[in-house]
């Protein structure tokens, strides 16, 4: 068994750091043995209690962490009615254009997508349900607060931050991040310019000791092991787990993964106006095509477009529907589940220790 001191510090027996948006699967990456980390930006503000509640209840004292995205230039408050009358006519033309095009149904349910818009005062009401829930660990993913950092750590949660360049990891140590997640371009979600296995080593570098996480394109044993090998305590998977049952994946969108490759991905502001590793799909290659306008920028573009994502989830759309993913879809082969993917991972990284040493002897 592969342990690093982040595993002994944290109390979990593989040195897996599994992100996923549903308490099923972040109940069983713990039962497997790694660390969840539940993430935190997709709920309505009425629902965060009762699932921070929850996953109190389920997971009983384990170790998890929660992830905050916190982008700095969103308003302070907002509606979303509001905006939506303000959005250039150009763009609310076009996408009127694609829905028809595509015969978008409107969605039925109400969702973050459909009602929510990410500003501060939402931000400040999220820090404090985390600040006040048992979890071990706060990360953030977009944008650092030095307060929410000061306070977690006040408060006995080990702080993570998701960074994409040693730029971002040195102002994260400024602020006093105890864990530093190098997110390589391979990451699926909000993602930067460079490769994991070039940005990991630059993050090592200048961690001053601090325990560092691989992140991006990563779904094999054998690459967990390459990045402790490299001088990682662990590594940060999140698109693996879309394959798992738990994850209650619509069955287009899993068919999608399976039926994807590495190259089906593609970094694109359609989905929420920052860059963002997707997997394609026709509603995605439309933001590409020539004539088609600027995606606006974060938070308008989810106002602008939130309800077509809403929907194409909601009803299941083959053509349409898309998700975060990254380059490490490439590992999803049809439906699993979280225990077999751990085993798989478990076993992936005795296969390449055993490799080398052969080679080593």
């Amino acid at each position: 068994m592969v342990r690093t001191p982040i595993c002994e510090r944290l109390g979990i027996r593989h040195p897996v750091f599994g992100f996923s948006h549903s308490l099923d699967v972040v109940v069983a990456i713990a039962d497997a043995g790694g660390y969840p980390v539940l993430g935190l930006a997709r709920e309505l503000p009425h629902e965060v209690p009762q699932l921070l509640d929850e996953a109190r209840r389920r997971l009983a004292g384990r170790p998890y962490a929660i992830d905050l995205m916190l982008p700095s230039q969103v308003p302070e408050a907002a509606r979303i009615e509001d905006l939506r009358g303000a959005l250039p006519p150009a763009h609310v033309d076009f996408v009127q254009g694609l829905r028809e095009r595509f015969e978008v149904p409107p969605p039925v349910k109400e969702s973050f997508f459909t009602s929510q818009v990410r500003s501060q005062a939402l931000f400040d009401e999220q820090i404090e349900a985390v600040l006040a829930s048992d979890c071990s660990g706060v990360a953030t993913a977009i944008g650092l607060r030095a307060d929410l950092i000061e306070r977690a750590k006040a408060r006995g949660k080990l702080t993570f931050s998701l960074v994409g360049s040693v730029r971002h990891a040195r102002k994260a140590m400024d602020m006093g991040v105890e864990v530093l997640v190098a997110q390589g371009y391979d990451a699926g979600g909000h993602t930067g310019p460079v490769g994991t296995l070039s940005l990991l080593p630059q993050v090592i570098a200048v961690a001053e000791g601090r325990p560092v996480l691989a992140a991006g394109g990563i779904a094999t044993g054998e690459q967990v092991l390459g990045t402790i090998a490299m001088g990682a305590e662990g590594a940060w998977l999140g698109t693996l787990w879309m394959a798992a049952r738990e994850n209650h994946t619509p069955p287009a969108l899993l068919k999608r993964l399976v039926d994807s490759a590495s190259e089906d991905t593609l970094i694109t502001r359609a989905h929420s106006g920052k860059p963002c590793r997707v997997v394609r799909s026709d509603w995605i290659d439309a933001w590409q095509q020539p004539g088609a306008p600027e995606p606006l920028d974060m938070p308008l573009q989810q106002v602008l477009t939130g309800d077509v994502f809403a929907s194409m989830h909601e009803h299941d759309d083959a053509r349409l529907i898309y998700e975060a993913a990254g380059q490490s879809v490439f590992a999803i082969r049809g439906e699993t589940t979280v225990a077999a993917q751990m085993a798989e991972l478990v076993a992936g990284m005795e296969r390449a220790w055993r490799r080398l040493e052969r080679l080593a002897a």
